[in-house]
């Protein structure tokens, strides 16, 4: 598996586009003056760069984020599922793998310690799990409750987390500072969630790294 950093980690044989899409996924925000990349459902991104920013919009998903502030590498991931439930496929090609939790879980952690994390130094916050739709077995708050009980399983303490609820949220995260911003989405819509995604001006980032910070 690729384990370049600030490279999105699948096989070549995987990617589905993923290594041409990786730099169309980095673009830079005039407001706030950093380099952003997008984190889309069924992927994960480590960054090493000082000031990088990940972004992604989150409905009944789930994204955690993690780093290590002392090797100065973080990532994160977004997942649609808690695990393979009825899918029994013994081999998932790995772009299939990345919507369960478990899966991206694994490959975000060893992508972090691959760069030069130390897993006892990890922080951890995570987002999402909403139950925006009806009717859909309430999936948003069984990724909720399965990323709390991988953590607790696996020993990591969560230092921030914003979960559950109805609405769609979006969320930044600096992996070189461990500032992470959250905000909820009143128009569930995936049309006007990515409309006001390319059209809402930020406001300046000042935040500890313990803390989750709310933006218009």
């Amino acid at each position: 598996m690729n384990t370049t950093p600030g490279i999105l980690r699948r096989p070549a044989a995987d990617s589905a586009g993923a290594g041409a899409s990786v730099e169309r996924r980095r673009y830079f925000d005039p407001v706030l003056k950093v380099h952003v990349v997008q984190v889309f459902q069924g992927d994960f991104f480590v960054s090493t760069r000082e000031g990088e920013m990940l972004a992604t919009v989150l409905g009944s998903c789930v994204a955690a984020c993690i780093r290590d502030p002392v090797a100065g590498v973080g990532g994160m991931n977004h997942f649609l599922l808690p695990d393979k439930g009825g899918d029994t496929s013994p081999d998932l090609p790995v772009s299939a793998a990345l919507r369960y939790g478990s899966y991206s879980m694994e490959q975000l952690i060893n992508g972090i310690l691959t760069a030069g994390g130390r897993r006892e130094r990890l922080e951890v916050k995570i987002f999402g799990g909403a139950n925006v739709l009806a009717g859909l077995r309430g999936i948003g708050h069984q990724n909720a409750d399965f990323i709390e009980r991988f953590l607790k399983a696996e020993g990591f303490r969560i230092m921030a987390a914003d979960l559950r609820g109805t609405l769609p949220r979006k969320v930044q995260y600096f992996p070189s500072s461990g500032v992470a911003r959250v905000k909820q989405i009143e128009d569930a819509s995936a049309k006007a969630v990515f409309q006001r995604e390319s059209a809402r001006k930020i406001t300046a980032v000042q935040s500890q790294a313990g803390s989750i910070e709310l933006f218009d």
